[in-house]
């Protein structure tokens, strides 16, 4: 088994299914002259950096993040399939999930074959997976749009002083750009940063473009706004701001508190709609 490792990054992960793909075409072509049948598509696997355990058997080939190799992936998923599963691959890519790449790559080898009919075609097990993760993924997303909380901060050194919004969350997929997004739209004249705690990412919405190197271009471009990897200073500034208190804090518990109706209290229901593990950095619940 040739398994091709890289970083949990979609750039990343885009440039390895470029490399294995680039070599399965390579065998194929050399096993066809040859009189040959096997599909070297068969023989290759994917793992995420770091391995912790390698089996003696495999070779394992480390992938570093080419940007112009992630484009031309995008590039061809687009083309030849459809923005549709371009979209579903984005999904899948982001996932935390260890088997997502194997994933894509098995939809990706069923799609360029069917084209853009790859996506309905639902009795296939691995259109059956991509869709999977592009519902899962889009809930998480949908759960975090509508639970950021964000802590307001007074940078005094701006003459005249500059409101910021911070908001953290610990998504378990790499989704806090397609949080950002929402609020981009909706709070296009605010200085804000979303921080993905466990990453250390952050979707950052300043008054000023950022540069062409902040750009994050294959999940679409939000206007002002930009994805960043923090340095542990940052990371550990912008956590201790997330004990400030404020008065609207205080009022928003008070609402939240006030607006129940203890006889119609149901944990149960509420944990299934907005599970424990999502309520860390959301006000109402500290």
């Amino acid at each position: 088994m040739r398994i091709y490792v890289c970083d949990d990054t979609f750039e990343a992960k885009m440039t390895a299914i470029y490399e294995a793909w680039a070599w399965a075409a390579a065998k194929n072509s050399e096993t066809k002259k040859n009189g040959g049948t096997h599909n070297a598509h068969d023989d290759i696997d994917f793992a995420i950096n770091p391995v912790y355990q390698t089996d003696f058997l495999d070779e394992y080939i480390y992938v570093e993040a080419s940007s112009e190799k992630a484009e031309k992936v995008v590039n061809s998923i687009q083309r030849d399939i459809s923005k549709e599963a371009y979209v579903a691959v984005y999904y899948a890519a982001i996932s935390s999930d260890i088997q997502a790449l194997y994933d894509i790559y098995s939809f990706l080898r069923f799609g360029f074959r069917f084209g853009y009919r790859a996506t309905s075609m639902l009795s296939e097990p691995s259109v059956q997976r991509i869709m999977t993760y592009r519902r899962r993924i889009g809930n998480e997303v949908h759960h975090f749009r509508e639970f950021v909380r964000f802590s307001k901060i007074i940078i005094e050194r701006d003459e005249p002083k500059t409101e910021m919004y911070i908001s953290h969350i610990e998504p378990k997929s790499d989704i806090v750009y397609l949080v950002g997004g929402h609020f981009a739209d909706r709070m296009p004249s605010e200085h804000w940063i979303i921080i993905d705690d466990i990453r250390k990412k952050a979707a950052v919405h300043p008054a000023s473009l950022p540069t062409q190197e902040d750009k994050i271009e294959y999940a679409g471009f939000y206007s002002n706004m930009y994805q960043k990897y923090l340095t542990d200073e940052e990371y550990r500034a912008l956590t201790d701001i997330e004990e400030l208190q404020d008065e609207y804090i205080d009022l928003w518990k008070t609402f939240f508190d006030a607006i129940g109706i203890k006889e119609r209290e149901n944990y149960k229901c509420q944990r299934n709609l907005f599970p424990l593990w999502m309520r860390k950095h959301v006000t109402e619940f500290k």
